[in-house]
């Protein structure tokens, strides 16, 4: 996931903006440049690999009389991870300087027919049509917002860009489609950014660029215009209330570890205003107005569809509500039956799930209400669902998702105790003894992680060189078992499946063998004893087993692993912290590089 940066302003631009640079780094990159304009000259410096390799580059260069210009950090997509590929990329007479992140899907198209009229390229990328498409309209006497205008109604596919020009010294213009860019208002100066954190030192009044977007700023103004149209459009400036501290590492090594370890603050967080324990009542007054659904349809993506899936558990037994869950990437080019009383709850994180946004369209296109739960104020999802619950989980920056998924299984315990009480589903009692539980789980997670980590690490050297893993689990743990095979290979690339312990016997026994492991998430409540029968099945073939359980359990594995037991399927809260770590502890072990890229622009609270 490729960086962006843009400065208009008053102070020196280069510093600004690798600054702004190294805050983006977490993303991951393999070159990097930046591009200004001084003495009314286009300057344009890259260089492969680090960015420590770009500052050598602007060592003993004059850079300090430019106040505006533009940085990119690249994660190779088209070319080589090269400096002729790096960004930023020029037309053929240096006139202008284009950043990109995305993928232009018909570049080639455009390509051949600008090397028809001519045109030379430098680069094996995607983004270099785009600087010789708008120096081409600017020749035809554009200017840069009409230029701009016209090169990306040619364009297919997802793009954030911001432009420097002679023609417009002092200006940037950038725009969005499918890919983060954010607006920093500042105070004589203003920024763009794909993440919030490159300019967060300087400002916290952020504007959202939405799809379809432009904007043109310089160090006193900035205006926001539709792509097509340049009808201006009125934004509304979002003051972000965390601070640098917030979106940097606090002291841990990775920020996966150091949002695994805030995960009691987020339960605490999400259930803040929403418990009356002594009424036995989840308070949502998001959802007053909103009918029971007779249908409830969940649609999400990854880790978002691992918590929906376990809300399903919740909702079906306590609320009695039929619910189906759905991968979005599926569910957008299906035909779904939705009927009159059918609710769609989309589950994203950042509210920008591109998938899971247009599941959502489908289904009002098809008369269905849609329910949001995210964690972003101000999204997509957030804006174009009938109804909107907030997570509450603050910025999360690693790319393996943890205490997002954690306060979407909050908030699906509550969203399930509120459709029980109205159905009369689930007992009072066993809604004030749930909530009485979930009130207690932040300070007995606190006591826990510590020891999780100890354990995590001692597992980690035992089964580094293992190629596999299997996880198993049932009932409301099977999407667990999912969630931890996912965990584990997104961030320490060993293959992991996850699978419903019962189906085990049906295919996947054939590969238990001593090197194949197996991680059983086993719970001591009434499925115990059948999670205990697939074992003994995994021991006959020799496999070796790590047992998630409680303490107390009758199990003969190689490795018991306990964690406090919670009311019901309230377990879950202290298990999953326990696979997120398993895997944070393998991939740390095995030294790869756990903080992978994600967007912070969609993971944020405003006020």
């Amino acid at each position: 996931m490729c960086g962006i940066i843009g400065y208009c302003g008053h102070r020196p631009a280069v510093p600004v903006i690798l600054e702004g640079l190294r805050r983006l780094e977490y993303r991951g990159y393999d070159s990097a440049g930046v591009a200004f304009l001084q003495h009314g000259e286009l300057h344009v410096v890259r260089a492969q690999g680090k960015l420590a390799n770009l500052e050598k580059r602007l060592e003993g260069q004059n850079v300090f009389q430019a106040t505006s210009g533009i940085g990119h950090t690249r994660w190779a997509t088209h070319g080589l991870p090269i400096e002729k590929n790096a960004h930023p990329h020029t037309d053929g007479a240096k006139r202008l300087a284009v950043i990109h992140n995305g993928i232009i899907e018909n570049y080639q198209e455009i390509k051949n027919e600008l090397m028809a009229e001519g045109c030379a390229f430098a680069s094996d990328t995607d983004t270099e049509v785009l600087a010789h498409l708008l120096a081409r309209a600017i020749d035809k006497g554009l200017p840069m917002d009409q230029a701009m205008s016209e090169t990306l109604g040619r364009v297919e596919g997802a793009y954030a860009l911001a432009v420097v020009s002679l023609d417009t010294p002092g200006v940037i213009h950038a725009a969005r489609k499918s890919s983060p860019l954010v607006l920093g208002v500042g105070v004589g100066e203003n920024f763009l950014a794909s993440d919030i954190p490159a300019f967060l030192p300087y400002t916290r009044d952020v504007v959202f660029l939405e799809d379809g977007e432009m904007v043109r700023i310089d160090a006193a103004s900035w205006r926001v215009m539709d792509v097509a149209t340049l009808a201006p459009i009125e934004k509304e400036i979002k003051h972000i209330t965390w601070d640098v501290s917030a979106a940097q590492k606090g002291g841990f090594k990775h920020f996966m570890l150091k949002e695994i370890f805030e995960q009691p603050k987020v339960i605490a967080d999400c259930l803040a205003g929403r418990v009356d324990v002594a009424a036995g009542r989840a308070v949502l007054p998001e959802l007053a107005g909103l009918p029971t659904p007779e249908r409830l349809f969940i649609v999400a993506c990854g880790t978002s569809f691992h918590a929906g899936l376990w809300g399903m558990y919740l909702l079906e037994q306590w609320a009695g509500v039929p619910t189906r869950v759905e991968v979005a990437s599926e569910f957008r080019y299906r035909e779904p039956v939705l009927q009159p009383g059918d609710v769609v709850l989309a589950i994203s994180q950042s509210g920008e799930t591109a998938d899971t946004l247009a599941g959502m369209r489908l289904a009002r296109q098809r008369g269905a209400k849609v329910i949001g739960l995210c964690n972003v104020v101000g999204s997509s999802v957030a804006r174009e669902s009938d109804v909107v619950i907030s997570t509450q989980a603050g910025p999360e920056i690693s790319v393996a998702s943890t205490k997002a998924m954690c306060s979407q299984l909050t908030v699906l315990t509550l969203l399930a105790l509120c459709l029980g009480e109205a159905t009369g589903k689930i007992s009072r009692q066993d809604r004030i003894d749930c909530l009485t539980s979930l009130e207690k789980l932040p300070s007995v997670l606190e006591a826990e992680l510590p020891r999780m980590r100890e354990r995590a690490m001692d597992l980690a050297k035992t089964y580094s060189e293992v190629s596999s893993f299997l996880y198993l689990g049932r009932g409301p743990y099977y999407p667990l078992a999912l969630e931890g095979a996912l965990k584990l290979k997104e961030i320490s690339y060993i293959h992991a499946e996850g699978y419903a312990a019962g189906e085990m016997k049906h295919g996947p026994i054939a590969l238990i063998d001593p090197r194949f492991p197996t991680f059983a998430l086993a719970p001591m409540d009434e499925l115990f004893p059948k999670v205990k029968s697939n074992l003994e099945e995994v021991q006959a073939r020799g496999g070796k087993i790590i047992a998630l359980t409680h303490p107390g359990a009758d199990m003969r594995v190689d490795h018991i692993w306990e964690t406090p037991k919670a009311w019901g399927p309230l377990s879950t809260f202290l298990m999953l912290p326990a696979l997120q770590m398993f895997a944070y502890e393998m991939a740390d072990y095995l030294g790869k590089d756990v903080d992978q890229p994600r967007n912070l622009a969609k993971s944020v609270t405003v006020e």
